[in-house]
C-alpha cells in the first residue's frame, strides 16, 4: 500500500516536471528576447512560499503539479493594448513571439527524444512477446475472419492498409474501425511449414463485454503468446508438469494463447487412436451425453450392459459417449445422429478445427482413447466418463530466455515440428513415446472446475467478488444483456482449469530513438486525426487522472517503463500545444504569423473573442475525459 502510494506520488511529480520544463522553456527564451517575466510558479494553488529576484516573483504552489510563467503584456493593462506594452509579449516582433511560443513544446519534444535515447542506450525495455508478435493467438469462432479459415498461429502483416506492429494496432483498429476492415497476412501449417497468403476485406461487428463500450472488429483477435509454466504461477498443478515447461500442444492443436488453451480444455471431446486397415491415425471426436443422441432401444440397452460391466453409477441417459455405433470390440458400425441438429454442428465443429481431425468410417477400429489402450467398448465407455487432456510441453531453457523482439516471432515455432509429429503419431500405439527431442508428452490430465481449484485461503475473496458481480448483473435493465452476463458469470466459475497460470516469454524491446519517436508520433497523430474526424470516441481519451494512472502503473513495472511513458506524454504535450488553437502555444504562433501577413497587431478584444470559446471547449473536454477516467478507474475495482 505504501509502495503504491509512493509510485502515485512519483507519477504526479513526474507529470508536474513535464509541465515545469515546458514553462521553463518559455521563461528562458522570453528573458532572452527582452520580455518582462512577472512570475514563475512551480506548482499551482495557494503559494506556500514566494520571493522576488531579478524582477521575477518566484512561487512554490500548494499543488506540486506543473507550473506557469506570467509574461507581461499577455492581456490588456489598463487602457494599454497588449502590443503597446513594449517589454511585454505582444510588444515584441512577431518572430520573437514565435520563438517564445515554440520553446515550451520544443523542450518537451527534445526531452522525449533524450529519454528514448537513454532507454536505447541502457538496453531497452523488457516486454511481453504478445505485445509485438504478428502471430494470432485466438480468433472468435463467430467472426467473418474465422469463416475465411484464419486460425490461431496464422500471421498478420497489414491491418487496415498499415504495417502491423502488434496488439496495440488491434486495439487502435477496434476503437477506430469503420464498417469494413482489411487484413493481410498468411496462414501457416506448423506440421508441414506450408504458407498460404491471404488478403480479406471483412465487415466489422461489435465485440465487447456486456457492461462495457462497443468495439468493432472483424475477428475478435488476440495475439499469440508463449505459455510458460513458472513455479510462481502454479496453483494446483497437474502431475508431471515442471517449472519452465512451455505448453506446446493440447488435444490435437498447437497452442498459441491462454484463450485457445482455455477453449481446448473446456471442449467436451476425446482424442482417439484408430486403426483403418494397416494405417493407424489419431483423431478427435465429440464426447456427449447418451440422451442427446438418436438411438434405438436395443442400442441404448447395449450401452446399459456395458455400464453394468464396468459398474458405472447413474442412468444410461446421463453417461458420456461418442456419436458412433460401436461393436463390443470397439469397431465402428455406423454414425449416430444428434437429437438437436444444432448440437451436432456445434459438437463436430470443435473437432473439425483440429489439425488431426479425420471422420470415422465403418470398419475403423478404436485402439486407444486419450492415449490409453482399450480392448473393448465397455472400457471405452468407462474412460469417456472423465474428461482427460493430452498435453505436450517443451523443456528447453533457451526457449524461455529473453530475446530481441525482432527475433522472437521467428523463434516461436522452433520447438521442432517433426518431433511433435513423431510424438503425437505414437499416442495410443503399441510403441508409445514419452519424449522426442526437447518435447515431452505428459500423462493424461484431469482438469478441475475453477471454483473447486481455488486454494482455501482465496475462497472467501472469490465468494465476495462473485456476490458483488452478481449484484451488478442483477442491476442491468436490458433482459438480454442481463441473461448474457449471468451465463458469462456462471461459466467463469464452472469452467475447467489446469491449476497453472502460464506466463508469456519476456523479450527485449529496443528500437533506436528515431524509430521510437516516429512510432509514438504516428500513434499520436492517428489518435488526434481519429478524434477530429469522428472515428474515435472522445470517451476513450485519457485526461489528467488517466495519465497519472498510466504513469503510476508503469512505475510498478519499473523505472525504464515509467521513463518511457514520461517521454510519450512529453511528446504528446509538445505536439498538442503546437495545434493552432487560440488557447495553446500554436495559437500564439498563429497570431504572430497573421500579424506578419497583415502588418497589423491584434487588439485585446479580438483575441478575447477568439480565446473564450476555446477556453470553454477545453474546460468542457477536460471535465468529460476526467469523468471517463474516474468511471474506468472505479469500474476496475469492482
Amino acid at each position: 500500500m505504501v509502495e503504491s502510494f509512493l509510485y502515485a506520488l512519483l507519477a504526479i511529480l513526474g507529470l508536474g516536471f513535464l509541465v515545469f520544463i515546458h514553462e521553463l522553456g518559455h521563461f528562458i527564451v522570453a528573458r532572452r528576447q527582452g520580455m518582462r517575466v512577472e512570475a514563475f510558479s512551480i506548482g499551482f494553488g495557494k503559494p506556500l512560499y514566494s520571493w522576488e529576484k531579478y524582477g521575477v516573483k518566484w512561487i512554490v504552489g500548494m499543488i506540486p503539479f506543473g507550473g506557469y510563467v506570467k509574461i507581461a503584456g499577455m492581456s490588456q493593462e489598463g487602457k494599454l493594448e497588449p502590443y503597446e506594452i513594449l517589454d511585454g509579449f505582444y510588444g515584441k516582433r512577431p518572430w520573437q513571439r514565435v520563438k517564445v511560443a515554440l520553446a515550451g513544446p520544443l523542450v518537451n519534444i527534445v526531452f522525449a527524444i533524450f529519454v528514448f535515447a537513454l532507454i536505447w542506450g541502457v538496453g531497452g525495455r523488457d516486454k511481453s512477446f504478445a505485445e509485438f508478435t504478428h502471430r494470432i493467438g485466438w480468433v472468435d469462432p463467430k467472426s467473418p475472419l474465422y469463416a475465411q479459415g484464419v486460425r490461431a498461429g496464422d500471421v498478420i502483416e497489414k491491418y487496415d492498409g498499415r504495417v502491423f506492429h502488434g496488439v496495440k494496432d488491434l486495439l487502435v483498429a477496434s476503437l477506430m474501425a469503420d464498417k469494413t476492415t482489411r487484413i493481410e497476412g498468411y496462414k501457416f501449417d506448423y506440421s508441414t511449414g506450408k504458407r498460404i497468403d491471404f488478403d480479406y476485406t471483412l465487415s466489422t461487428y461489435e465485440s465487447s463485454s456486456v457492461e462495457k463500450g462497443k468495439l468493432l472488429t472483424a475477428g475478435g483477435l488476440q495475439p499469440a503468446s508463449y505459455l510458460i509454466c513458472n513455479k510462481e504461477s502454479f496453483v494446483l498443478p497437474p502431475k508431471g508438469i515442471l517449472p519452465r515447461d512451455r505448453i506446446i500442444w493440447v488435444d490435437g492443436d498447437v497452442v498459441f494463447s491462454v484463450a485457445q488453451l482455455t477453449s481446448l480444455i473446456n471442449e467436451s471431446t476425446a482424442f482417439l487412436t484408430v486403426q483403418r486397415g494397416t494405417d493407424v491415425f489419431q483423431t478427435k471426436v465429440p464426447r456427449i451425453r447418451v440422451e442427446d443422441l438418436k438411438m434405438s432401444p436395443s442400442e441404448r440397452a447395449e450401452i446399459g450392459d456395458w455400464q453394468h460391466e464396468v459398474s458405472l453409477a447413474g442412468r444410461v441417459q446421463e453417461l458420456f459417449y461418442i456419436p458412433y455405433n460401436l461393436s463390443p470390440s470397439c469397431e465402428v458400425e455406423s454414425r449416430l445422429r444428434f437429437i438437436d441438429e444444432e448440437d451436432q454442428i456445434r459438437a463436430f465443429s470443435q473437432c473439425e478445427r483440429c489439425s488431426y481431425f479425420t471422420p470415422l468410417q465403418e470398419g475403423d477400429q478404436i485402439v486407444a482413447i486419450d492415449g490409453k489402450p482399450v480392448q473393448n467398448a465397455y472400457d471405452l465407455l468407462s474412460e469417456l466418463q472423465v474428461r482427460h487432456v493430452l498435453m505436450v510441453v517443451e523443456r528447453d531453457p533457451a526457449s524461455t530466455e529473453k530475446v530481441l523482439w525482432t527475433q522472437a516471432d521467428a523463434q516461436f515455432h522452433d520447438f521442432g515440428p517433426s518431433d511433435l509429429k513423431t510424438l503425437v503419431s505414437h499416442i495410443g500405439s503399441r510403441t508409445p513415446l514419452s519424449s522426442s527431442g526437447t518435447l515431452h508428452l505428459l500423462e493424461p490430465i484431469v482438469p478441475r472446475v475453477y471454483a473447486d481449484a481455488i486454494l482455501p485461503e482465496y475462497q472467501a475473496q472469490n465468494n465476495s467478488r462473485l456476490a458483488l458481480q452478481k449484484k451488478q448483473v442483477e442491476n442491468i435493465q436490458d433482459p438480454q444483456r442481463r441473461d448474457a452476463a449471468l451465463k458469462e458469470l456462471e461459466y467463469s466459475q464452472k469452467r475447467l482449469v489446469l491449476g497453472v497460470a502460464p506466463s508469456d516469454r519476456q523479450i527485449i524491446y529496443n528500437p533506436n530513438p528515431i524509430e521510437q519517436f516516429k512510432m509514438v508520433f504516428n500513434d499520436t497523430w492517428r489518435t488526434l486525426s481519429g478524434l477530429f474526424s469522428g472515428h474515435l470516441n472522445p470517451k476513450y481519451m485519457s485526461g489528467p487522472v488517466g495519465i497519472v494512472h498510466v504513469v503510476h502503473q508503469s512505475w510498478l513495472i519499473g523505472v525504464k517503463e515509467a521513463l518511457f511513458w514520461m517521454a510519450v506524454i512529453s511528446l504528446n504535450l509538445g505536439i498538442v500545444n503546437l495545434f493552432p488553437l487560440p488557447v495553446l502555444d500554436g495559437g500564439h504562433i498563429t497570431f504572430a504569423l497573421l500579424e506578419m501577413v497583415t502588418k497589423r497587431p491584434l487588439r485585446a478584444k479580438t483575441m478575447e473573442r477568439l480565446m473564450i470559446p476555446f477556453i470553454g471547449l477545453l474546460i468542457g473536454f477536460f471535465i468529460y475525459v476526467t469523468y471517463q477516467d474516474l468511471a474506468r478507474l472505479f469500474s476496475s475495482f469492482f
